[in-house]
């Protein structure tokens, strides 16, 4: 769902209840500044959003914060 900053500072309350069924989008001059979203977030979601920013070759342990410093 997308909403305006104005729509958002008017009904707050009513978009933090959505936000745990949905990410809320809010935009200002037409341009996505914030989102609400539930706080716990499903690892696989998070990877999914990922898919072409991390490298194919990426392993688990990279993800899990092993091998940080060889990143």
């Amino acid at each position: 769902m997308t909403i305006t900053a104005t729509e958002a500072k008017a009904n707050l309350s009513k978009y933090i209840t959505l936000s745990s069924e949905e990410n809320v989008y809010i935009t200002k001059n037409g341009h996505i500044v914030a989102m609400l979203t539930k706080p716990v977030i499903d690892k696989t979601q998070i990877l999914n959003s990922l898919i072409g920013i991390i490298p194919a070759d990426t392993d688990v342990s990279d993800i899990k914060g092993e091998r940080l410093a060889d990143v």
